[in-house]
Formats: C-alpha cells, structure tokens, sequence
C-alpha cells in the first residue's frame, strides 16, 4: 500500500539530539531559582517524567510546585514563577530543528504526503507548538501530556492517522526509538523506520530501543526517497 501521510517524533528525531549533559544544565537553571541541589532536581524531573508526559500533575506551575515538595522544599509564587522561565528559556532551546528538518518536511507535503508529529513530550511543548514555525507544515499533532498517552501505547498510533485521516497501514513513521516508538508503531500496522543520524549515540531518550533490528535511515532527507520508491538500509 502506497504511504499518505509520514508521521515523525519531534525530540531527537525532528530536532538534534539532547545529550545526558545538556538536560544536567537544564535542570541546574530552573533549580536555582528553587534553592535545591541541581542533581536532586534533575532527579526528580526524570523521576516524574512518565507523570509529566501524560499531563498528570498539571500546567507548569503546578508540576515545579509539585515537585518541588518531593524535594522537601517549600516555594512562593515568585520563586516559582522564576523557576518556570528558567525552565521555558531552556525548553525553547531544545525546539530548534535539525537543518534538513524543514526542507524534507516541505518536500514531503508538496509530494502530497500528509505530515504529523508524535510526541512523548510535556507542558512545555504542548504551549509553546502553535507558535512554533513547525507547526505550519504539520498536518496533525498528538502530544502526550494532551492526550494522556504515553508511547507504545496503541491508541497514540492509532489518533494519528485519524487525525491524518489515513489508516495506519498508509503511515511511514520516523523516530530515533525513544519510548519504545518503533515497536509501537509497527504494531499498528505503520511502517517504522529508525533515523539513526551521526548524533544518535549522543541522545538522552527515555526506554530507547537501542536493540531496534529493523530499517533505518541517516538523515531525515532521505525519507523522501523512501515515500517515492526507494529503500532504508537494513541493518
């Protein structure tokens, strides 16, 4: 069956990827503010993540308010509205695309593909994604913490291509595995392909099927030849 649509993840796929030392100094900005060890902060946000990515603990604010009593401290709103900027600034950073993201994804749509973005992903993005240059050339978006899902979770796959308006088996989907994706993908029918792009190795994921023994491609360029007749490489 001919593809109608390419569904990509956004983090580490459609954006470079984020090593382990960059989400460390990430984390030590918004702790700061909130006068706790930067290695107990970022503990507690990778500890809360599975929280945080189905939207369970709230908007922002509430999320640090949260988390910040599970570290034993006690913030005011003007600590935690600091803390939040902190966090937000950071955030954006991590937003910015790969270079042949753009390109591929506008080669992609003038084919007459439909375009969506799955992300396992928290508040951050899900606030900040209409105002983003991406989102005009994305057809549909799911985010987890919006729709209380997290990857592999069928239903995820699943709301994509209804959103696109396609069936599952009409979707080539394109990720660098984290949170199990692949799997996931493949077992509703899509065709799952790994980008695994020179900074891969690099990339701090959440349950990253590094063992993945199916297709892959090395840029996100290629994918446009893998729509219109050509192949990933096999591994």
């Amino acid at each position: 069956m001919p593809f109608r649509a390419v569904i990509f993840d956004f983090f580490g796929t459609l954006t470079p990827s984020t090593p382990s030392h960059v989400w460390d100094e990430h984390a030590a900005r918004s702790a700061a503010e909130l006068g706790i060890p930067a290695q107990d902060w970022r503990a507690a946000l990778d500890a809360s993540f599975p929280e945080r990515a189905v939207g369970s603990l709230g908007d922002l604010r509430a999320t640090f308010r949260t988390l910040a009593g599970r570290c034993g401290a006690e913030v005011g709103e003007t600590m935690l509205a600091a803390a939040c900027a902190a966090r937000l600034a950071a955030q954006r950073e991590l937003f910015i695309l790969r270079e042949d993201a753009v390109p591929t994804l506008t080669a992609l749509r003038a084919e007459g593909l439909r375009v969506g973005v799955l992300s396992d992903c928290t508040v951050e993005l899900s606030e900040a994604w209409p105002s983003l240059p991406l989102s005009a050339l994305v057809d549909a978006a799911v985010l987890s913490c919006e729709v209380g899902r997290r990857k592999p979770d069928p239903e995820l796959f699943d709301l994509a291509a209804r959103r696109l308006d396609v069936t599952p088996q009409e979707c080539l989907y394109i990720g660098d595995g984290g949170g199990r994706e692949l799997t996931g993908a493949s077992a509703c029918g899509m065709r799952a392909v790994m980008l695994r792009a020179d900074d891969w190795w690099d990339n701090y994921a959440h349950s990253r099927e590094d063992d993945w023994p199916g297709p892959y491609l090395s840029s996100l360029k290629e994918a446009l030849g893998l729509v219109v007749g050509g192949s990933a490489v096999m591994p």
